[in-house]
């Protein structure tokens, strides 16, 4: 009899909880309205300004500065007139092509979502889209990483220390650019 109530009430306990697990939204609802639906609102903004979005974490946070930053602390890096042109130049530079590939990425994403969409996806037209979403994907990535390469032949060692104890990277490692 002990053991029928425990059954029982174990039943009851995980009907109750299957039904509610049923009931609850997925972090996608809503979402699937959205004319990509792989992208938010938010990183199609950010890829089209030509944003980093972590793309150049690799150089970063190996002793390799990128050039947005580099600009905002020009002050605190001592920049001489001529670093500060050619970092700005170079921020004009990468920026501009990360917002040529921002804009390329979001194209081939939207690709993709009308894929779906259209009921036309197949293992091959996909494993094709996906191609070449990873291509946009590496070529916006390289445009910020080359960007972190060529602004730290802008700088002198000391200047590159002062930008991450700047960021809070602590002490650039020996041989880390």
């Amino acid at each position: 009899m002990k053991n029928s109530w425990k059954s029982a009430l174990g039943a009851a306990a995980i009907t109750v909880l299957m039904a509610s697990a049923g009931a609850e939204h997925s972090p996608y609802a809503g979402q699937q309205h959205a004319a990509i639906k792989a992208l938010g609102a938010d990183e199609q903004a950010a890829l089209l300004a030509g944003q980093g979005m972590g793309f150049a974490k690799a150089a970063e946070l190996n002793g390799y500065p990128g050039p947005m930053h580099v600009l905002q602390l020009a002050d605190a890096l001592a920049l001489t007139a001529e670093q500060k042109r050619d970092s700005q130049a170079l921020f004009e530079r990468m920026r501009a092509a990360a917002q040529i590939a921002g804009a390329s990425l979001i194209e081939e994403e939207r690709t993709l979502d009308r894929l779906y969409a259209s009921k036309a996806a197949t293992r091959e037209a996909v494993d094709a889209q996906l191609t070449r979403i990873e291509a946009v994907r590496a070529r916006l990535r390289g445009v910020h990483l080359h960007a972190h390469l060529e602004q730290a032949a802008l700088l002198t060692p000391a200047q590159i220390q002062r930008y991450a104890e700047s960021r809070g990277y602590g002490p650039v490692r020996h041989g880390s650019h």
